[in-house]
């Protein structure tokens, strides 16, 4: 009888009530029936792979499941012709870790559509740094730009600035020549933050305003809002006028309610911003645009490379908001 192959994988299933997560070998017969194998060599830990590595949310519809909604790697074989063995890609969004088996595992399975090629100028290692969370900062920046909001349109905010994709637009705004303020609660972050490129930092205590007034004083040409509820009625109603607001997060709840003074005598626009099933030919001139960035001034404390043995404490953290900048898993 022939030994099956199995692969390396943090896999979530229910175990005493509950879903956790466990390190082992998984047979390769787990993965689903996709044209592309992608030998895995780094992922990286999204707030979202939280929620389905913990069973939260209903982001995952079923267990065993390996999270991970980003991956970087060469590909084994292309039953889709696509791609030929040992090219380097990355996959990042579409349903990889919700409800198919993602990053956290050393091998993954999955549709051609959904593979980009590594652009050239950039390592394994440095896609997986940028992540989904980068990707979908460099998404809302683009959205902001078809909008006409350019640097000399005035400063643009950034909310939850200390969390992944919050940083990540931080720096990229910095480095294509806006201002930015950052906002955060973490005093503690704010040298860090000054180091990605905020020329302000703000509390968002401060920003949130909880009166009934419909507009605010105009503070802002634009936005990368990754929170969500209040805080974003709040942005709204301290955007200029002709300004834009990209909506990326929810981790203050999933309703708006806001007024339409914002929109109507200001002109406003609200973009949102859905990262995991944009068009294939965006998602390549993303990553294109990316691989241009300049890094160089990212700080070495911005990524945490981790096993995947380290997953657990990790997800806590992220779970309980105490993560900062990225983290990322290497299978090597």
């Amino acid at each position: 009888m022939t030994k099956q192959e199995t692969f390396r994988a943090f896999i979530s299933e229910p175990a005493a009530g509950k879903i956790q997560g466990t390190v082992k070998q998984v047979p390769v017969d787990f993965l689903p029936d996709h044209p592309v194998t992608i030998q895995v060599h780094y992922s990286s830990l999204n707030y979202k792979d939280a929620l389905s590595a913990t069973g939260r949310n209903n982001v995952t519809r079923t267990y065993p499941h390996i999270p991970g909604i980003d991956a970087a790697g060469t590909v084994i074989t292309d039953a889709s012709g696509t791609f030929s063995p040992g090219d380097k890609v990355i996959v990042t969004g579409n349903d990889l870790g919700t409800n198919t088996s993602g990053g956290f595992g050393s091998r993954i399975r999955v549709p051609a559509d959904w593979v980009i090629a590594l652009p050239p100028s950039m390592t394994l290692l440095r896609s997986m740094q940028i992540g989904t969370a980068g990707f979908t900062a460099m998404y809302g920046i683009k959205r902001l730009q078809r909008e006409l909001i350019k640097p000399e349109s005035g400063p643009v905010l950034v909310t939850g600035a200390t969390g992944g994709v919050g940083s990540w637009a931080v720096y990229f705004l910095h480095a294509l020549g806006y201002t930015v303020s950052a906002a955060t609660r973490k005093t503690e972050t704010h040298d860090f933050l000054s180091q990605l490129g905020a020329d302000s930092i703000i509390s968002s205590d401060e920003l949130m305003d909880n009166s009934s007034r419909a507009l605010l004083s105009r503070e802002y040409a634009g936005a990368i809002e990754t929170v969500g509820g209040a805080l974003l009625d709040s942005v709204l109603r301290r955007t200029y006028a002709k300004g834009a607001v990209a909506c990326c997060g929810n981790i203050l709840g999933m309703d708006l309610k806001t007024n339409v003074l914002p929109f109507i005598l200001r002109g406003i626009s609200l973009l949102g911003i859905d990262s995991a099933f944009c068009v294939r030919e965006l998602r390549e001139d993303i990553w294109d645009t990316l691989a241009d960035i300049d890094f160089s001034r990212v700080p070495d404390s911005y990524h945490t490379l981790i096993g995947v043995k380290d997953l657990p404490d990790e997800i806590e953290r992220i779970l309980n908001g105490e993560q900062t900048g990225r983290i990322v898993i290497t299978h090597k």
